[in-house]
């Protein structure tokens, strides 16, 4: 991956978040995929090849369906987290929280970045009843590459968290890969 968009376009066993932000419009550039407003329910329903395999929720839409599961986030949590991107994988029952950080210069991203334990905490709080693990990964641009960061990047893993650089691979997810099928 390089700066301008350049060297990461072949790139099919991922989603490649290079210069976008849009989970749901990297998904549906992938061949199987496709994705539908959830009818009657929060967010979208994420299919490959016919067969549902995940939930997506931007923001305001992850309480929507914890409300719909009769979670009254209020009852749980002093104020609300509002994810880039929560994905719930049926197959392990698990909810990505997916915070995409895109940077070419430094900026109050840094000591964000320092906050994914408490967060993924808070959200381990909100689907305690529904049994769902919770993962927490950064998506993070090259520029976090830099030496400077090494330390927080460090804590990241040792807090249980994750990092990736551009992009999310569809197998870390447990999504189905077209290249393996």
């Amino acid at each position: 991956m390089t700066k301008d968009g350049k060297g990461g376009a072949n790139t099919l066993t991922g989603l490649n978040f290079e210069n976008k932000v849009n989970f749901i419009d990297l998904l549906k550039g992938i061949e199987g995929y496709t994705i539908e407003k959830a009818a009657l329910k929060a967010g979208s329903e994420v299919f490959f090849n016919g067969q549902i395999v995940a939930r997506c929720f931007k923001k305001h839409d992850f309480y929507r369906f914890l409300e719909e599961n009769g979670i009254d986030w209020k009852k749980i949590l002093s104020k609300q987290l509002l994810p880039d991107d929560a994905l719930l994988v049926m197959v392990r029952e698990t909810l990505f929280i997916i915070e995409v950080k895109y940077q070419q210069v430094a900026g109050s991203v840094d000591e964000k970045l320092q906050t994914c334990d408490f967060k993924r905490k808070q959200y381990m709080r909100l689907v305690k009843p529904l049994n769902l693990l919770v993962e927490y990964v950064y998506v993070l641009s090259d520029w976090f590459k830099q030496a400077q960061y090494k330390d927080v990047l460090d804590y990241i893993e040792s807090m249980g968290c994750h990092y990736k650089f551009n992009e999310l691979p569809l197998s870390w997810l447990c999504l189905p890969d077209p290249k393996q099928q």
